[in-house]
């Protein structure tokens, strides 16, 4: 992100790492100007007024035009087990449905499988993030728009479309969208029981 608006992240950016390190105290104490957060993080820092929130991927282009997350699986274990491979991969589809159709649900599980103490921050994540895009986003647009990045800023040697060519594979993608369509569309037909 910071190559993206003409940083140059090993020389224009001082990191503070580590296992102990807690960035939001930093960042509200004052000991570092900026940090990346991930839920429920960007909501806690307005709640103790230390700053405020520059980019968010949740919505602000080009980053919310593309999922911020992918699956990735070795490939001699997907060409080993390739019905284990789709099954994981339509269940992370089919919980990413209900992440869609009924957020408040999913944030009471975050909650009470404690993941999350604070429902109100769950429910904000899962209703902002669009977890039922998923059969309308170009999965392979959205390798080579990160791709591209990361070629960009030097994190990787390989262009995005040798990057695509050599380590992707949409069957299951593919598949699972043309199933999953048929087997919602039947829940949706008239005389159709929920």
């Amino acid at each position: 992100m910071a190559t993206h608006v003409g940083l140059e992240p090993p020389k224009d950016i001082r990191w503070v790492t580590g296992p102990k390190i807690n960035p939001l105290d930093l960042f509200a104490e004052g000991k570092i100007d900026a940090f990346l957060g991930f839920p429920p993080e960007p909501q806690e820092s307005p709640a103790r007024h230390a700053g405020h929130v520059i980019v968010s991927t949740a919505v602000d282009r080009p980053w919310s035009q593309y999922f911020c997350c992918m699956m990735g699986g070795n490939q001699e274990y997907v060409g080993k087990h390739p019905v284990a491979t789709k099954r994981v991969l339509r269940a992370v589809l089919k919980a990413a449905e209900l992440c869609g159709t009924d957020p408040a649900r999913v944030a009471r599980r975050l909650v009470d499988g404690g993941f999350t103490p604070r429902y109100d921050y769950a429910l904000q994540t899962v209703s902002e993030l669009p977890y039922d895009k998923w059969r309308d986003y170009d999965a392979e647009d959205k390798v080579g728009f990160y791709a591209l990045r990361l070629h960009e800023a030097g994190m990787i040697k390989s262009v995005p479309t040798k990057l695509i060519a050599d380590n992707t594979d949409w069957r299951f993608l593919n598949e699972l969208k043309r199933e999953m369509k048929v087997s919602a569309q039947s829940m949706l037909a008239p005389g159709a029981t929920v």
